[in-house]
């Protein structure tokens, strides 16, 4: 079976950019089977990771930046795979 993990966080007003250094430094125990990392407007960074893993595995999942840096709590969500293409 395919998890994804998703990790959404919103930086603190022009720091964007740090947010995204940061989230892109932060390396996990052990790797997933592949890492994605986007941005978008209003400083918004996320995160995918996929594993191959069961649903309500325990798997590694990115920390919480430092209370400064965000302007909320991440939001983590997990999703399985139903559809490959």
């Amino acid at each position: 079976m395919t998890v994804a993990l998703m990790w959404e966080a919103r930086a603190a007003d022009g720091r964007g950019a740090e947010l995204l250094a940061w989230a892109r430094e932060q390396r996990l125990p052990r790797p997933p089977v592949r890492r994605e990392t986007f941005r978008a407007p209003r400083d918004r960074v996320l995160v995918i990771t996929w594993w191959d893993a069961e649903f309500d595995a325990d798997l590694p999942e990115l920390p919480d930046p430092d209370g400064g840096l965000v302007t909320r709590a991440v939001h983590r969500w997990r999703f399985e795979a139903v559809d490959r293409d």
